[in-house]
């Protein structure tokens, strides 16, 4: 991704959603442990590179390794680690692990970070985050110490083009995903 990170720019959508199950997420030192991504590719009609740049997907087609934030459905924001150029990672499930006092302030009741726009409010995800590196001080992205071999997957949530395509990855046994498998 960037110089500095651990994540492999020549990886697919699919193998980078998988290679950031198990990896360590910090949003100005507020998270976890990544459980459930989904994958988006540049000729992926449900992505939002699929018609190519926009002012709203420039991030997708920026460097390996940052962030692309975006509002859905004008009232969550979303968090994607952008891999190949038009690729991206929606990081849909978190386990809470530091701070989570800080995470419960900002979501007082329900799960904390089970699905993308809770996570986000959890985390404090910004749209200023947008383009951000995830080796700086804001954003924080490492692998797991070990390989995931337990990694389930399945269609994708809350799409409706390419829905039967399996690129939903989750932690097998987790019970914080955003839905079961």
């Amino acid at each position: 991704m960037t110089s500095n990170s651990p994540f492999d720019p020549d990886l697919d959508a699919c193998a980078l959603a998988r290679a950031l199950i198990g990896a360590t997420l910090l949003v100005r030192g507020v998270g976890g442990l990544v459980i459930e991504t989904e994958a988006y590719a540049a000729d992926d009609p449900a992505s939002h590179s699929f018609r190519g740049p926009t002012a709203r997907n420039l991030a997708m087609f920026g460097p390996p390794g940052h962030a692309y934030v975006y509002l859905s459905y004008g009232m969550h924001l979303c968090l994607n680690v952008v891999g190949r150029p038009g690729e991206a990672v929606l990081i849909r499930a978190l386990r809470p692990l530091w701070r989570t006092e800080v995470m419960r302030q900002r979501r007082p009741t329900g799960p904390l970070c089970a699905g993308p726009g809770r996570l986000c409010q959890a985390l404090d995800v910004r749209i200023t985050d947008n383009g951000k590196p995830f080796d700086g001080p804001d954003l924080f992205l490492r692998p797991a110490d070990r390989p995931i071999t337990e990694i389930v997957s399945g269609p994708r949530i809350g799409i409706s083009k390419a829905v039967d395509l399996p690129w939903r990855f989750g932690l097998a046994g987790e019970k914080g995903l955003s839905r079961k498998f």
